[in-house]
């Protein structure tokens, strides 16, 4: 007997599974057919929440985003070590996070040629870049110095993002958040 599943935990499911494709065998092989087997699904019942190869993408890219943006709701903003902990997320320091860069990276790279994927990663750069901003506002960066620090901050960690993915998963990454530390006490 079928599996009954609700809207949101099929989305999860296909999102999780779109991940899993596009991280193993590319953009090209993510087809609706191809996602739904990973996912366990028939094909068919993918067509109500995504009707299209787009609409797959699209709602993989945004889980990202919204899994990110719902760690960072979990840290208190009453912790002193807020801002780093943020910063943190950003990183891909654990298999997950390791993931869900890799996704962003590969989907970042699709929105150059694909008009519709292009708005989601905007969408996702402006959250990142808010973030970015709200850290250097934590730690109190002078107000004129706050739009430039915010770009350094997430040029900074977008390239630590970038290097940490391309290492192999086993090496260390404690020279990443050495280098986000040692950032983040020249800000403070």
């Amino acid at each position: 007997m079928p599996r009954v599943l609700d809207a949101e935990e099929r989305n999860r499911l296909v999102s999780e599974a779109a991940w899993r494709v596009l991280v193993r065998d590319g953009i090209q092989a993510l087809s609706v057919r191809r996602i739904a087997a990973e996912a366990g699904l028939p094909p068919s019942s993918l067509r109500y929440t995504f009707p299209t190869q787009s609409s797959v993408r699209i709602g993989a890219y945004e889980m990202v985003a919204e899994r990110l943006m719902a760690r960072v709701a979990a840290i208190s903003p009453d912790d002193d070590r807020w801002a780093r902990l943020v910063l943190l997320e950003l990183l891909p320091l654990d298999a997950q996070r390791r993931l869900e860069m890799e996704v962003c990276l590969a989907f970042g790279t699709a929105a150059m040629t694909d008009p519709e994927l292009r708005h989601t990663f905007r969408s996702v750069h402006r959250d990142e870049r808010a973030l970015c901003e709200r850290v250097v506002r934590s730690v109190r960066v002078a107000a004129a110095d706050v739009p430039v620090e915010a770009e350094r901050l997430h040029a900074l960690v977008d390239g630590l993002a970038l290097h940490l993915v391309r290492q192999d998963p086993e090496e260390d990454t404690g020279w990443a958040v050495r280098v986000l530390d040692a950032h983040l006490a020249r800000l403070g």
